[in-house]
């Protein structure tokens, strides 16, 4: 593998930073944007961890790289981090690091690897399936980073090997890791940067401050803002008048969300709560206005089938002519993914989400009346699921709409605060820190679950079920061609169990590259029906 080269790639991120810039425009998000660059790049601290709670928009994916390698640079650190919400996609991410960091002579894919999934095989046929953190640079999600360092088993705990002395990017911080496991992962955290030369920068558009909430127990350090006060109340005055959030009232059937969204200004953005939902309001879109009316992303498709979804949309996007059509999602385009859409509809879920959501709609600032919608559902729809993870924050986000509070990144804490109040969060934390004290790491491994629900991998292609079956490919080739499907869904889906070892299925109901696995989901409910 090549080495990190930090000084080299700082030079070369620099120059496609300035060769990015000179085709922009002055606008005043522009010239924010290349301030936070300058500021970021040129920061120094002595202190291993710091936050970077900049609005969305402003550039963090470059700027705080830019840091990273020159903190690199002063420590000789091996290797950089980027770690990812678990919902995120981060192809986009990758595509601009592999672009800008590459040297002359290099292989893009060696030098920024990109991971998804926490592929830990423990049977010998499939060890060679699984990834290790060997490239200079890494971008991965926090549940195959955070399970790793939670992990007891030896495929995972192998890559801790070369985790010390690291430079880690946590974007999105606060959507990383559930409530109940900010404690833990702070601890975890702060042992690294204290006792293994790591250095942390924490951001995000909504950054919760968490290790100053008294009821997680967590310590209360002082951490230290990498922009400075007066950038980022530059940065907060043009968040503030780049787009209004509204609320309706009462809820809505497929119907009456599809006619509404297709009546409003486009490009639209549409964000459901669950992959399910996503997918029936899609197909419903697609229905009534045709295929090149709609798209739609989530983590039903493969990550193949996303890459290739997410250059459409950015060429929609460009097109000033084509205005009258819908991009639906899922969580995984409200972080990391540079889209800017004229009209947003976010259903109901946390604040965090709808922040992060707004990002994605008048993102430069070109709009003078933008606007996101927040909605719900009716119960009574036959085709949707609840996710009953998000009641709670639901129930805050459509308290601060009904009592007229101004939404804003401000809130952010206050609704974590209310969240732990609700529930019994703030305890089941604490005694998983205390588990981890004393040493009770298969208890760890089993508790500390990014994404409550765990899954198996499906392949969605014959030929790539074949290759598995006769020791053909690797794992970057299962990332690209297989979903993740909740272990509880097995039996319903059909999944067939491939005999290779652990955790390895074939997705044999229909799939395309719409609704991906949806589609065949869809497939079954309407024989049910």
């Amino acid at each position: 593998m090549p080495e990190l080269r930090a000084k080299e790639r700082l030079a070369s991120l620099d120059a496609y930073m300035s060769k990015l810039q000179s085709g922009s425009s002055d606008s005043e998000r522009n010239v924010l944007r290349r301030e936070m660059y300058e500021t970021c790049r040129d920061s120094s601290f002595r202190e291993n961890i710091v936050v970077c709670d900049s609005p969305v928009g402003s550039g963090k994916t470059t700027a705080v790289m830019a840091h990273l390698l020159r903190r690199a640079m002063d420590t000789g650190a091996r290797r950089i981090f980027v770690v990812l919400p678990f919902t995120n996609i981060i192809e986009q991410s990758v595509y601009v690091y592999r672009k800008a960091l590459t040297l002359p002579g290099e292989d893009p894919e060696n030098v920024v690897a990109e991971l998804h999934h926490r592929a830990d095989y423990e049977s010998e046929d499939l060890r060679a399936l699984s990834s290790n953190w060997k490239s200079p640079i890494i971008v991965t999600t926090a549940v195959a980073f955070f399970e790793t360092l939670a992990s007891n088993r030896p495929a995972a705990l192998r890559r801790l090997h070369e985790l010390p002395g690291s430079v880690i990017f946590v974007d999105e911080a606060h959507a990383a890791v559930p409530v109940k496991l900010l404690p833990v992962t702070w601890r975890w955290i702060t042992e690294l940067a204290d006792a293994w030369s790591c250095f942390w920068v924490l951001a995000s558009g909504s950054l919760v401050r968490f290790w100053e909430i008294e009821a997680l127990g967590t310590d209360g350090r002082n951490v230290p803002q990498l922009i400075p006060n007066d950038l980022r109340s530059r940065l907060g005055l043009f968040e503030n008048r780049r787009i209004e959030y509204k609320y309706r009232q009462d809820r809505l059937t497929v119907d009456e969300l599809t006619d509404w969204v297709s009546s409003s200004p486009g490009p639209r953005l549409v964000i459901m709560n669950t992959v399910k939902n996503a997918a029936v309001v899609a197909d419903k879109l697609h229905k009534k206005s045709g295929s090149d009316s709609v798209l739609h992303i989530s983590t039903a498709l493969k990550s193949e089938d996303r890459k290739r979804t997410i250059e459409k949309v950015k060429e929609w996007l460009k097109d000033c002519n084509r205005t009258d059509w819908t991009l639906v999602a899922t969580s995984c385009v409200e972080a990391g993914v540079d889209f800017s859409f004229k009209t947003g509809f976010r259903e109901v879920g946390s604040l965090l989400s709808l922040l992060q959501a707004a990002g994605r709609v008048n993102r430069n600032g070109e709009d003078k009346n933008a606007v996101i919608w927040s909605f719900q559902m009716r119960d009574d729809e036959p085709m949707l699921v609840s996710n009953p993870t998000i009641n709670d924050s639901a129930e805050i986000l459509t308290n601060y709409f009904n009592d007229s509070r101004t939404i804003s990144p401000e809130l952010c804490t206050d609704a974590i605060t209310r969240e732990l109040a609700r529930n019994t969060n703030a305890d089941s934390a604490k005694n998983l820190v205390k588990k981890e004290h004393d040493l009770w790491f298969r208890e760890v491994n089993k508790e500390y679950r990014v994404i409550d629900s765990d899954s198996v991998l499906a392949l969605v292609d014959e030929d790539l079920k074949q290759s598995v079956l006769h020791g053909g490919c690797d794992w970057k080739e299962i990332q690209k061609r297989a979903v993740a499907i909740s272990k509880y869904k097995i039996k319903d889906y059909c999944l067939e169990e491939l005999p290779v070892g652990e955790g390895i299925y074939f997705w044999s109901l229909r799939y395309d590259s719409f609704l991906g696995v949806m589609r065949g989901v869809l497939d079954l409910d309407n024989y049910i029906v």
